[in-house]
């Protein structure tokens, strides 16, 4: 198998921050949705919820995976591209294990 070039690493870094911007962006949608439904439930019900409070957090580690790739779609060299590339993922993967978490606080507390 041959090395990837410059080219084909630059364009793969680009494929994936573009692919974490989108998710993000979108799962941040997700979570304030979430967290609306969560109010309407409270209101009606008299619930109280911590997941609500938690997808608060989740919706801004989502937003900053979204800044941090947004920001590597905009860098100027490769290797600031590439940097902001694996904050923006570390991000990413710890918002999608909080909303995991989440989605299991909600499953055993509306339950």
């Amino acid at each position: 198998m041959s090395e990837p070039t410059s080219t084909s690493a630059t364009a793969a870094a680009t494929h994936l921050n573009a692919h974490i911007f989108a998710v993000s962006a979108a799962l941040v949608g997700v979570c304030i949705t979430v967290i609306g439904l969560f109010r309407i439930i409270v209101r009606s019900q008299h619930v109280d919820s911590v997941a609500d409070n938690i997808l608060a957090i989740d919706a801004l580690l989502f937003l900053t995976a979204c800044f941090f790739s947004y920001l590597g779609l905009r860098a100027p060299t490769d290797q600031s591209s590439r940097r902001r590339e694996r904050v923006a993922d570390v991000f990413f993967l710890a918002a999608l294990t909080l909303m995991a978490v989440v989605g299991i606080l909600i499953a055993y507390e509306v339950v």
